[in-house]
């Protein structure tokens, strides 16, 4: 089975969705799904497939149209089109199994920090599939990073100042104070 995938893409530390999930209980992929005979049952098309488009999928019992039909389980991809900037860093491009364990915006800066560590893309991708067997994704697990600029992502937040606080010493026996009128 070939899934469609989502794609999430990095701009300057800030995740940007590419694409919306096709869950089988979205509003819009459910009206399709009905629409073309099929139906969702416990937030799975036909009650097998908890995706409501895929590529190779149509051999499941109930999910066999012909090619005519469309039926159900659609293979037509949503595309959608940005212009890149010099601030976009890299897309991941991943199957379900990795977005039901990471929400775009932790996928981003997972990924972020690995590219820092060794700015391979390659390495990033095993390193997302690994994270997500980690954080128990059941399904499949597929994921591939794509990066713009030849560095690594930069540093964005300058790292703060330190700032030492204290208490004054009649500050601190004030605070014995009040708290000895509490315990009393």
């Amino acid at each position: 089975m070939l899934e469609i995938v989502d794609a999430v893409l990095c701009r300057r530390g800030n995740a940007i969705d590419m694409s919306n999930d096709h869950k089988p209980s979205c509003s819009k992929e459910r009206k399709r799904i009905e629409a073309s005979g099929g139906y969702v049952y416990d937030g799975y098309l036909n009650g097998l497939l908890n995706v409501a488009r895929a590529l190779g999928d149509r051999h499941m019992e109930g999910l066999k149209v012909s090619d005519s039909d469309g039926g159900p389980l659609s293979a037509e991809p949503e595309l959608m089109t940005r212009q890149l900037t010099e601030e976009d860093e890299f897309i991941i491009i991943g199957c379900d199994g990795i977005w039901d364990v990471f929400r775009s915006q932790n996928a981003v800066d997972f990924a972020r920090r690995r590219l820092q560590e060794h700015n391979d893309p390659v390495m990033c991708s095993k390193d997302l599939v690994d994270e997500a067997l980690k954080r128990k994704s059941g399904d499949n697990l597929v994921v591939i990073v794509v990066c713009f600029q030849s560095e690594p992502p930069r540093n964005l937040i300058a790292p703060r100042p330190r700032v030492h606080k204290s208490i004054s010493a009649d500050g601190l026996r004030e605070l014995q104070s009040f708290l000895d009128d509490l315990a009393k």
